[in-house]
């Protein structure tokens, strides 16, 4: 499969000023060549890396269908460090469409999504946090993540990785050194090798806590707005939102089902979730309504609790704070500008320390003091260039990296032989190469092919 030249276009689908189709393989620029006339005729001979001005051509009906450029790349001087072709046309579909269908008329194979990065990984190009990063880069939701992914294409996460696995790396043959040749003298101290572990897996926490901001920065983060009925949640949604999104009305219970709509703070991401106000249901869909909001609040990654300021505390709210009290949440006392009527520091104290700020969402007052707050307590902040975790697997494969270092520390501590500890840090070591793809087992192939790679 991989012996195969393949072809795609290599632009996002509609209508465009320019579209580009992609070949990549050993006969990438002889298929290329057939479809493509330039002004000398159909030679293949065309010079590297400078693109040549000619027409896409069908050779079997003897037809040209578009002024294009083609642009040849030699191996291993290209993306998949294979001979790569683009053909760039006018960036009509049914053009893009032909160009790729004369392609595989003259020899090429359609390629299947992620197979250019594909090819990347397995000829050396790219590792695997590098193939994730392509993905990432492609489908970045603000410049923040954007800037990260790049620094990863880049090569910067991989270096900080291959760092840890280099540093490990030594410490196992130190320690295998020292098994081995015991006459030599080249022994470590069981105080050194203790504290060397503890190095490299507080040097893993970082990476690991950062998962919580590359998470957000990925898939941005769910918020659900609760409280009690008529305590103005959907109206500071449409206040956050700028726009009158959910209906409003002074009765409570008009809002029965759940809206899902994103605003962006500071470059990041937040899916808000207006959803129907707890408290006694008078009809059967907003009951319905209530217990699908509850299982929103429970699933979402923080909470707006919304409270009506301008009226005592009820036992709802000290209910409904109780029951998130674990979860990350943002008290948000609505109403301000009516007088206050709730004790503030006791309702910090029930929440356990939540922030709270006062805000009037009908008035528009301090939202965007609420807006900062909103992106200080639920997002962590990244420092500039900073390496920042994007994915669950990266973070997992830590985790055990991490594991497997405390349990040679344990191992080491309780007095047991060098042979049986080192086994966990050479386990560490090969964790490494998964994270990194060194270790090129199929399933590490599969993963790259069927999830992270986007038709490059």
């Amino acid at each position: 499969m991989l012996e195969d030249t393949i072809i795609a276009i290599s632009t996002p689908p509609g209508i465009g000023g320019l579209g580009i189709v992609r070949l990549s393989g050993k006969k990438a620029l002889a298929v290329a060549g057939r479809v493509f006339k330039s002004g000398h005729g159909q030679s293949c001979d065309f010079p590297v890396r400078r693109p040549v001005l000619g027409n896409l051509f069908d050779p079997w009906k003897k037809e040209v269908l578009d002024e294009a450029f083609l642009t040849y790349y030699k191996a291993p001087h290209s993306y998949t460090r294979e001979d790569v072709v683009e053909l760039s046309c006018h960036g009509s579909p049914v053009v893009l469409e032909e160009a790729v269908r004369l392609g595989v008329q003259a020899g090429a194979r359609p390629a299947r999504q992620g197979e250019f990065t594909l090819r990347a990984y397995v000829n050396g190009r790219l590792d695997i946090v590098q193939a994730e990063a392509v993905n990432d880069l492609i489908r970045s939701a603000s410049l923040t993540q954007a800037r990260i992914s790049f620094r990863q294409l880049s090569g910067g996460l991989s270096r900080k990785i291959r760092g840890f696995r280099s540093g490990l790396v030594r410490l196992v043959a130190k320690v295998e050194a020292g098994i081995e040749f015991p006459e030599e003298g080249l022994r470590t101290t069981p105080a050194r090798q203790s504290k060397a572990l503890t190095d490299l897996a507080a040097g893993l926490e970082g990476l690991i806590a950062s998962f919580q901001a590359g998470k957000a920065l990925s898939e941005g983060v769910t918020l659900a707005i609760t409280g009690r009925t008529n305590v103005g949640k959907s109206t500071l949604f449409n206040a956050l939102l700028e726009e009158d999104r959910a209906i409003v009305t002074p009765y409570p219970g008009t809002t029965r089902d759940y809206l899902r709509e994103e605003i962006v703070i500071d470059d990041l991401v937040f899916h808000l979730v207006d959803m129907a106000g707890l408290g006694k249901p008078v009809h059967p869909v907003e009951k319905k309504g209530i217990l699908k909001g509850q299982k929103i609040a429970r699933q979402a990654d923080g909470l707006l609790i919304v409270l009506d300021g301008s009226r005592p505390k009820r036992d709802e709210d000290e209910r409904l704070i109780k029951r998130f009290r674990g979860k990350k949440a943002l008290l948000v006392l609505n109403k301000s500008d009516l007088p206050c009527r709730i004790d503030k520091r006791r309702l910090r104290a029930q929440s356990g320390g939540a922030p709270l700020i006062e805000v009037s969402a009908l008035k528009g007052t301090n939202l965007d003091k609420l807006r900062a707050e909103i992106r200080r307590a639920f997002v962590p902040p990244v420092g500039t260039g900073e390496e920042v975790i994007l994915h669950a697997r990266q973070r997992d494969i830590l985790l055990d990296i991490r594991e497997a270092l405390r349990e040679a520390g344990r191992l080491l501590e309780a007095g047991h032989t060098e042979e049986t500890y080192v086994e966990e840090l050479r386990r560490a070591v090969s964790l490494f190469g998964r994270l990194t793809g060194e270790i090129r087992s199929d399933e590490v192939m599969a993963e790259i092919f069927n999830r992270f790679c986007v038709g490059k």
